[in-house]
């Protein structure tokens, strides 16, 4: 337990973000997080009045110094990013400045507050791209061939992250967390919109029409409490400096996915239909992980099965359309 330890989550308010809040409440965190004020704040419903909210942002420099000196965390975790890859091609600029600009200014803010904090930054198996057919599993020596703007972004996230550990100190670890979903995933995302499409269908407010993308694409997905738990296990356990992959080791195709999340629909015939809007300029094929250092450090590993994460992310939109 961790009582007494304080924890600062950027990205507190999103997926991810607000399901580590609830796991490190469970774990007797005190848990402060930034927001901005236009911040949408209904994930964080569940635990309204259980974290303190500060307001900052990840481009103001004085903002993230007057908050480090108030909260003084232990632990640091980042997730406050442009997470969407589809949202990269069309805003590359704004992608990077967010993603590397606003780590730069959280690493800074850190470096220059004296205090020591243990940092898990929340990078992305996006990172590794073009993979070829003989280098599944993807280990974390794997070369960097990135597909998109936030690829590339990331990447840069990534090794700053490690410079910032090499020059400065900063026990910053690096997670390489492969696709990971489940309640409260945006629907931007594939497996989330065709949750969502399923959801209205049932409910009437759609036709029996779900549009889809690539279904040939190969994911590793993990449960995001599954994912959490690792990335806090990261900060307690992992060596500063290192770099891990998250993941299952298991890849399902698109198309798999949709079948899965089919088959708890109420709605027996739908009609799938290709949308050239969900296409990307360029996809990456497969991504499956090598998890075997994550387990060896931490001892890790996922246990929510997949089909149980699709059936809550369907439940979650037939609660929300």
């Amino acid at each position: 337990m961790a009582k007494g330890k304080r924890a600062l989550i950027t990205g507190i308010t999103g997926f991810v973000g607000s399901h580590m809040a609830e796991l490190l409440l469970k774990e007797d965190f005190e848990v402060s997080g930034i927001s901005r004020w236009r911040s949408n704040k209904s994930n964080l419903i569940n635990i309204n009045g259980s974290v303190k909210l500060l307001e900052a942002d990840l481009l103001d420099p004085h903002s993230l110094d007057t908050l480090l000196l108030e909260i003084r965390p232990d632990y640091i975790f980042h997730f406050g990013a442009q997470s969407f890859v589809q949202a990269s091609w069309t805003s590359p600029s704004v992608t990077l400045e967010i993603n590397v600009v606003g780590s730069a200014n959280l690493f800074e803010a850190v470096r220059k507050s004296k205090i020591n904090p243990r940092i898990q930054i929340a990078c992305s198996s996006e990172e590794y791209g073009l993979v070829e057919k003989n280098e599944m599993p993807i280990k974390e020596t794997n070369p960097m061939r990135p597909l998109s703007p936030y690829a590339v972004s990331k990447i840069a996230m990534d090794y700053l992250g490690y410079q910032y550990f090499k020059s400065y100190g900063l026990q910053i670890v690096r997670t390489r967390g492969f696709n990971h979903t489940g309640p409260r995933r945006g629907e931007v995302f594939a497996e989330s919109t065709f949750a969502k499409q399923i959801a209205q269908i049932e409910k009437g407010i759609n036709t029996p029409i779900i549009y889809v993308g690539n279904l040939k694409a190969i994911r590793d997905y993990t449960d995001v409490r599954d994912m959490v738990r690792g990335y806090m296990l990261a900060a307690q356990q992992g060596d500063a400096g290192e770099v891990y992959n998250i993941c299952t080791g298991i890849g399902h195709t698109m198309e798999e996915v949709l079948k899965i999340l089919l088959k708890f629909s109420k709605v027996k015939k739908i009609k799938i239909q290709k949308d050239p809007d969900r296409m990307r300029p360029s996809d990456v094929d497969v991504l499956i992980g090598d998890n075997r250092k994550f387990k060896k450090v931490t001892g890790w590993r996922p246990t929510i099965p997949f089909e149980k994460t699709m059936e809550d992310l369907l439940n979650y939109w037939r609660e929300n359309v």
